[in-house]
């Protein structure tokens, strides 16, 4: 069966998410989807001249492989998988997932050595070549948003087709503004936190990494961050569903940390040093995604939402914080949710959900739903 929605996927992330030129090669990753869908993607390489390649990925029989997965095993495989990333001008993975929990018989130590010996390749990828990576609608992510099969896939691919050229004045006007900043406060329903960005760069997320997209992102200076913060968006982590997220910080530390699972959360923010700082803070704004989905990729977008992440810094945002974690936590602060503000230097720069500035109010939902 074939479905135009899935050419106009596939030419948005040849053409504008990695921006595929003639004679550029482009490896094709693709994990449990379709073979029409890699097809779209292979025409719509072709279409541009470009040079596509393709590796078909199936989780159960990664999963058959990495519960015995040896040493000398996945040195070759690392070596081969590197030598063919260097040859890359272009990377897209499209990850589809018939069970989002099929690898978590996987031993632990195993999927530690795996990532481990795999992460130069990820290093390859992600530094020298342009790329980007987005699910496949599934019935288990159906599932997880509490929709049908049928509605979540107009949903994915409402979200995922957005035209993001149009969200790129606002966000580069919202860049310019957050790099201007030291303090930052943020109120709410549960939450008075208060932290400084001062010196460290915004980055715009505008569809060339990740789709569905919509953020600009920064990090607090580590040791800034005070007071308390809830977060009204469910989420799961390594597997472990955890609701109302309550997390306490002194001197940049999270010293109590609250939630349904406050054992398993405290167990996870102990995982090193670096868990219990924040790498991360992020301001979401996709007109396209309004409820939380239990999906990171799509509920760090949510119109209105802003998100803190216990753990690593990324390099591009980098406040030095290092860690094995990386946890985006969501809170939502449109008025249904139960409102809440955002300011920047004492002034207030977003209020329910909304911005304020003429600069920025590009950004809102309706001024974007309509010109979508």
């Amino acid at each position: 069966m074939h479905d135009i929605r899935w050419d106009n996927l596939a030419k948005l992330l040849v053409e504008y998410s990695i921006r595929l030129k003639r004679n550029e090669t482009v490896l094709i990753e693709a994990f449990d989807i379709p073979d029409e869908m890699t097809i779209a993607l292979i025409r719509a390489a072709q279409k541009l001249r470009g040079i596509p390649f393709v590796q078909t990925q199936h989780t159960r029989i990664n999963r058959a492989l990495a519960l015995e997965a040896s040493d000398r095993q996945l040195n070759l495989l690392a070596s081969h998988e590197l030598a063919r990333m260097k040859k890359m001008d272009a990377y897209i993975a499209v990850r589809g997932s018939n069970n989002i929990t099929e690898l978590s018989d996987v031993p632990p130590e195993k999927m530690k050595l795996l990532a481990k010996k795999m992460r130069p390749v990820q290093d390859e990828r992600v530094k020298k070549t342009k790329w980007v990576v987005l699910r496949w609608p599934t019935p288990s992510m159906a599932q997880l948003a509490g929709m049908s099969t049928e509605a979540f896939e107009d949903f994915y691919f409402e979200v995922c087709t957005l035209d993001y050229r149009k969200l790129q004045p606002g966000m580069k006007a919202l860049k310019r503004l957050m790099e201007k900043t030291d303090r930052v406060e943020i109120k709410g329903p549960g939450t008075d936190l208060r932290f400084s960005i001062k010196g460290i760069p915004a980055v715009i997320c505008g569809g060339d990494r990740n789709i569905p997209d919509g953020e600009v992102f920064s990090c607090p200076v580590k040791d800034s961050v005070e007071g308390h913060v809830t977060f009204n968006a469910p989420s799961i982590y390594q597997g472990i569903g955890f609701d109302t997220i309550r997390l306490e910080f002194e001197n940049g530390k999270i010293v109590d940390a609250t939630s349904n699972e406050t054992k398993k959360l405290n167990k996870i923010l102990d995982s090193d040093p670096g868990a219990r700082y924040v790498g991360e803070f992020s301001i979401g704004f996709n007109p396209r995604v309004l409820q939380p989905m239990r999906d990171i990729l799509f509920d760090e977008k949510i119109a209105g939402s802003f998100h803190l992440t216990p753990g690593q810094a990324y390099e591009e945002a980098d406040n030095g914080n290092r860690s094995q974690v990386h946890w985006d936590m969501v809170s939502i602060q449109r008025p249904e949710c139960g409102g809440g503000e955002i300011y920047f230097d004492g002034k207030l720069i977003r209020r329910d959900g909304q911005f304020l500035s003429k600069q920025l109010c590009s950004l809102n939902r309706s001024g974007l739903a309509k010109r979508a």
